[in-house]
C-alpha cells in the first residue's frame, strides 16, 4: 500500500536538492543560511516521526531562527536567462498553463478514481489519505512531462524550483505551522478559554447573535493566525458544539461547512495568510505589499455577511 510517507519523501528529497544546490551557488548571498534552513525542512519531512517531540521542536525553532535573521536575498538568475526564458514564452505560448493544469487535474482525478484501487485483497493507495497522495503524484506527473515538453534537463527543474523557493523564503512554511497551531490550540484547550469569555459577554439565548459570534469568530481568529484549520477547532469547541448544536440543536454538516468559509473570508484580510496574500506580491514584484488585501477586502466582507446570513437560516431548518 502507498502511504502518505511517499509523499514525505518525494519532498524531503526534493527539499534536500534544494538546499545542496544552495550550497553550491557559490554567487547567492547567504547561500549558507538558506541552503541550512532547507536542510532542516528537509529533514522534518524525511526523518522527521524518528526525531522525536524535543528534537523536532528545535527543528522548528532552527527554521524560525534562520528565517528571522537578516533579509531574504533577492534571486539572482544569470545574465543570459531572461532571452531564454522570453523565447521559451513566445515558443510556447498558452500551452505553458496546460502543463500547470496537470498537478490539480491529476490530485482530483485521483482522489475521486484512486480511492477503490486495489491489488487482490489490499487497496493500493491509503484511503484515508489519497487527496494528498494523488497531489504528490500530480507535482511529479507534471513534473516529468514539463521536462518532456520544454526539453529541459531535470537539474534545470529543480534548479527553478530552488529558485522559487526563495523568492517565497519563509512564507512557503507558514501553511504547515498554522495547520500544526490548531492541534496545538485544541489540546491547550484554548476553545475551553473562549467560551469561558463569550459566555459573559454574549447574549447566548438568541440564536442570531450566535451565529454572528460564531462566523464572525471564525473570520477575526484566522485573521490573527492565518489559517482558518486552526480557528476551526478553537471557535467550534467555543461556540459550534456547546451553543450551535448542543443548545439550540442545530446541524453540525451545515454548521462546520458555513463555518469553514467564514474562516476562509478572513484569511483573504490578513497578513499572516502569506502564501495567499504576500507570496503573489512577491513573485509578481508588485509595489504595493498589500495590493492582494486592499482587492479581496470588499468581496471578503461580502462573503462573510452571506455565510452569516445562509447559516441562520439553514443550520437550524434540518
Amino acid at each position: 500500500m502507498i502511504r502518505l510517507d511517499a509523499a514525505y519523501l518525494t519532498m524531503g528529497l526534493l527539499l534536500a536538492a534544494y538546499a545542496l544546490l544552495g550550497a553550491l551557488d557559490r554567487g547567492k548571498p547567504n547561500r549558507w543560511r538558506n541552503s541550512l534552513f532547507f536542510a532542516l525542512l528537509a529533514a522534518s519531512f524525511l526523518i522527521g516521526d524518528r526525531l522525536g517531540d524535543l528534537v523536532n521542536g528545535l527543528l522548528v525553532i532552527g527554521l524560525v531562527a534562520l528565517a528571522a535573521i537578516g533579509r531574504r536575498a533577492p534571486t539572482v538568475r544569470a545574465a543570459g536567462d531572461e532571452p531564454l526564458r522570453l523565447a521559451g514564452a513566445l515558443r510556447y505560448k498558452d500551452r505553458l498553463f496546460l502543463l500547470a493544469l496537470i498537478t490539480p487535474a491529476v490530485a482530483l482525478g485521483g482522489a475521486v478514481l484512486l480511492k477503490g484501487a486495489r491489488i487482490g485483497s489490499q487497496p493500493l493507495f491509503d484511503p484515508k489519505q489519497i487527496t494528498v497522495i494523488s497531489l504528490a503524484l500530480g507535482v511529479v506527473i507534471a513534473f516529468l512531462a514539463s521536462l518532456i515538453v520544454l526539453r529541459e534537463r531535470p537539474v534545470r527543474g529543480v534548479q527553478e524550483g530552488r529558485r522559487l523557493m526563495e523568492s517565497v523564503g519563509w512564507a512557503a512554511i507558514l501553511p504547515q505551522m498554522l495547520a500544526a497551531l490548531g492541534a496545538v490550540f485544541a489540546l491547550a484547550g484554548v476553545g475551553h478559554s473562549v467560551a469561558v469569555l463569550l459566555g459573559q459577554v454574549l447574549p447566548v439565548d438568541n440564536r442570531f447573535a450566535v451565529v454572528c459570534a460564531y462566523t464572525c469568530g471564525m473570520a477575526l481568529f484566522t485573521v490573527m493566525v492565518g489559517n482558518a484549520f486552526a480557528a476551526f477547532p478553537v471557535m467550534t469547541a467555543a461556540i459550534g458544539l456547546p451553543l450551535i448544536v448542543q443548545r439550540f440543536h442545530g446541524d453540525p454538516a451545515i454548521m462546520g461547512a458555513i463555518g469553514m468559509l467564514s474562516g476562509f473570508c478572513g484569511t483573504l484580510l490578513t497578513p499572516m495568510a502569506a502564501n495567499f496574500n504576500l507570496v503573489p506580491v512577491a513573485l509578481l514584484e508588485l509595489p504595493d505589499r498589500w495590493a492582494v488585501i486592499r482587492a479581496q477586502a470588499p468581496t471578503a466582507l461580502v462573503m462573510l455577511a452571506v455565510n452569516t446570513g445562509l447559516m441562520y437560516a439553514l443550520v437550524f431548518r434540518f
